[in-house]
């Protein structure tokens, strides 16, 4: 039931991963029978995480040992890999600047030129080393170093934006990218995003895209909330594009998997997602705090280097473990950051599920209360789920 904000405004209620909680069912099962395997593109993997496309969070390395490791990691096509020769020394000044500098001192360094040879060499070094070489670029910078991807050899493409959509309307001196025509052009699968809504990921399903993110405005380094008031609550924003997937199903026979984008913190926030209806999660401050992380325990937003209106900023996230220890254990935290394989097969087996889409179908109730009931001791001791 839409809600009236005043005369002629009404508002449809939406829900964040803090406010719902996943209920078991009549059946439960060993977390050792359930099965987290999951496709994207044609790409089989254990795991149904993704490490973020940011500069913090995956370079070469990570994107090599989290392939190693089960999941994915997506290395960002414009950022620091790919103006600098040696990254390093880059990353090392990111970190040393204090709070009031790094967001100038960022829009210098993100002003060196992307070079395309380069872009071949990053994924060539991830294949080298048997890595998967996901990659991502935003719809301009698609258009411009497509060719470069696609002759590297890259195995999946994603194309990102804050908001993307296939009716964009640009000045009569700029030509937008084609979704459908790129999608049905590049010799690599192509995932689309970010939206938030049932139309749009509909139609970035019927553009040809072989996944779509979900996700705007929640991430921990990202502030297009506060900076655009733009965004949608990401259990209700899942569900939506979720509804879209079955609905393509139906119309094509064909699955497109629906990845929730941001906001994700814990093991317990995936699985929600998951039983919101995404196949997969993408997540950047959970890896950023493993030891191997480029951002030597600082975490920033895609956005954040922008000349003209930066919408990210960066936060220092630490060094909390291996990423081994992050993503399949054995945890050494007991807040939900760590082993977030064991969280989400103990979640299935808690709550019966077998598979990514038997989990897909769990009970959900509101819950606005589920992380604080009970939890005052934690809460005031900042232990547990009151850090």
């Amino acid at each position: 039931m839409d809600i009236v904000i005043g005369r002629g405004k009404t508002a449809r209620r939406a829900y964040g991963i803090d406010e719902i909680a996943l209920v078991p069912g009549p059946r439960t099962l060993d977390p050792s029978l359930a099965d987290t395997h999951w496709a994207i593109g044609n790409i089989d993997r254990e795991i149904p995480i993704i490490a973020s496309a940011m500069d913090s969070v995956v370079d070469v390395e990570m994107a090599v040992k989290l392939s190693q490791l089960g999941a994915l990691g997506v290395l960002n096509l414009e950022g620091i890999q790919t103006r600098y020769t040696d990254p390093k020394p880059i990353l090392a000044k990111i970190a040393s600047v204090g709070k009031t500098e790094f967001v100038t001192l960022m829009q210098q360094l993100y002003a060196e030129p992307i070079k395309p040879e380069l872009i071949k060499k990053r994924i060539a070094e991830i294949k080298s080393l048997g890595g998967i070489a996901a990659v991502s670029a935003t719809p301009a910078g698609a258009s411009q170093f497509g060719f470069a991807v696609a002759e590297a050899g890259a195995d999946l493409f994603f194309v990102q934006a804050t908001v993307v959509s296939t009716a964009f309307l640009s000045p009569e001196s700029v030509t937008p990218l084609d979704l459908a025509h790129f999608c049905q052009e590049m010799p690599v699968p192509v995932i689309l995003g970010n939206c938030v809504t049932y139309d749009v990921a509909l139609n970035l399903m019927k553009a040809g895209a072989a996944g779509v993110l979900v996700g705007i405005g929640p991430g921990a380094a990202c502030t297009s909330r506060g900076v655009l008031g733009v965004g949608v609550p990401q259990a209700t924003a899942v569900a939506d594009c979720a509804a879209a997937r079955y609905e393509f199903l139906q119309e094509t026979g064909r699955y497109v998997p629906i990845i929730a984008d941001g906001g994700l913190i814990t093991g317990g926030d995936i699985c929600k997602c998951i039983a919101c209806g995404a196949d997969g999660v993408m997540i950047g401050s959970p890896f950023a705090r493993a030891q191997e992380a480029p951002g030597s325990g600082f975490h920033w937003g895609m956005a954040t280097p922008s000349p003209v209106l930066p919408r990210g900023t960066r936060i220092q996230v630490g060094s909390t473990g291996t990423l081994e220890q992050i993503l399949r254990g054995p945890a050494q935290l007991d807040d939900g950051t760590h082993n977030l394989l064991g969280a989400l097969q103990t979640s299935m087996g808690t709550l019966g599920a077998k598979t990514i889409k038997e989990m897909q179908q769990v009970e959900v109730v509101i819950a606005p209360s589920l992380l604080t009931e009970g939890k005052v001791y934690q809460k005031a001791q900042q232990l547990g789920m009151g850090k």
